[in-house]
């Protein structure tokens, strides 16, 4: 498949159709819910019912061959507001963990529960940072444990910062088999609605993307059937086998989430940077001083035209990062992660710039700059921090082991 950077037809529709969503639906309501703190189960379910929300549009948006479709429509997503984006997207990435990790037949029977139905959506949630295992996903406690006369795994510990903990219908759990091997030691189970063990906190209040629920995730003797186990018992019996023989075994399955969602991710902070830079270009060309719009002051236009170039710039990473993951190209340098570490700091760079051209204007919340310059810095935090981003691009470029 060849890497064209000119958008088909059907692209084209995609993008137009979701930013009309986002601009008549997320958009009005964004000021609401980002100050209600609470998931915006309305536009989930007005999104629901155009088929924008729901595991149709994933099915379509991830069968493009170029890539592309999934993050083209995040950005617009995100360009209407990143509270809600965050809400109509964060089951997507309990969606990628049963792809990455999941058999056919296991993609087919849990991911439309994930999403439930237009007359009754549903979220999903992926559950992997733990309060003392973040970055360092080796030092992850949550256990599971197999009981062979039930077939059952039990799961205990504790998840951080789950996108929707305690509130999803189906939770994908990221848990230790075997803590002698780390990180390769670890697999991936979907915990199914209503079983018993599985407690969240209350939502969590944060700086930004306040529409989208986060929560803690308790696990006290959680059983799930065998079947539950993503990629079955013989695979991971397999893979066990292989690393404690010293053997190269396939990631494990918290890096293989992340992996296939951080072009993704990418997009989301692209469309929060464009967002807070039409309206700071806007604003520009209005606000007068000095007998002038203040567009025309140089220290302004120099301003707008860096904003610009850093989001052109980060967009040619994430949508080559999207079509790389998509016809399994190696990120050999880490590409993957480059599209999220400067999609990511551009969202902050962006949104900080177009606080600081409105003024005192910016800093208040009658302008829609202050929302986003609070939503824009968490992609230099969760999915991987900038840090980690760096660490694994100076891996691969290197052929180093960095610490």
């Amino acid at each position: 498949m060849e890497f064209w950077l000119d958008l088909n037809e059907e692209q084209t529709d995609l993008r137009d159709w979701v930013h009309g969503f986002a601009e008549s639906v997320i958009r009005p309501a964004a000021a609401e819910w980002d100050e209600r703190e609470e998931t915006p189960w309305p536009v989930l379910q007005e999104a629901a019912k155009i088929g924008l929300y729901g595991f149709e549009f994933l099915v379509n948006t991830w069968s493009d061959h170029t890539g592309l479709s999934l993050p083209v429509a995040n950005e617009e997503l995100f360009w209407g507001d990143a509270g809600i984006g965050m809400a109509l997207s964060g089951t997507s990435l309990a969606v990628a963990a049963i792809y990455g990790s999941g058999t056919p037949d296991q993609l087919v029977e849990w991911v439309p529960q994930c999403f439930g139905d237009e007359a009754e959506p549903r979220v999903g949630a992926f559950c992997s940072t733990e309060p003392e295992a973040g970055s360092d996903v080796a030092a992850m406690r949550t256990r599971a444990v197999y009981d062979e006369a039930k077939d059952e795994w039990v799961l205990n510990g504790q998840k951080a910062y789950a996108t929707n903990g305690g509130i999803a219908n189906v939770h994908v759990v990221i848990a230790s088999v075997d803590p002698a091997l780390g990180s390769r030691g670890q697999a991936a189970f979907v915990v199914p609605p209503g079983t018993p063990g599985l407690v969240g906190t209350r939502k969590l209040r944060k700086l930004g993307l306040r529409a989208s629920h986060t929560a803690d995730v308790f696990l006290d003797d959680v059983r799930v059937p065998g079947s539950c186990l993503l990629g079955g018992k013989q695979a991971l019996d397999e893979r066990l086998a292989r690393a404690r023989e010293g053997g190269r075994g396939k990631r494990q399955a918290a890096m293989r989430t992340f992996e296939l969602s951080r072009p993704a991710v990418g997009a989301q902070a692209l469309g929060i940077a464009r967002a807070a830079y039409e309206y700071a270009l806007e604003y520009a060309q209005n606000r007068v001083q000095f007998g002038r719009p203040i567009v025309e002051n140089q220290a302004i236009a120099f301003a707008l035209a860096d904003m610009r170039t850093e989001i052109d710039a980060a967009r040619l990473l994430v949508w080559r990062a999207a079509w790389m993951g998509r016809n399994d190209r190696a990120f050999g340098a880490g590409e993957g992660s480059m599209s999220k570490l400067k999609a990511g700091e551009v969202a902050v760079a962006v949104t900080e710039k177009a606080v600081q051209i409105l003024g005192g204007a910016g800093y208040l919340r009658d302008h829609p700059v202050e929302r986003m310059y609070r939503d824009a810095k968490i992609y230099t935090i969760f999915e991987g921090t900038s840090e980690i981003q760096r660490l694994v691009i100076a891996r691969a470029i290197t052929g180093r082991q960095i610490r």
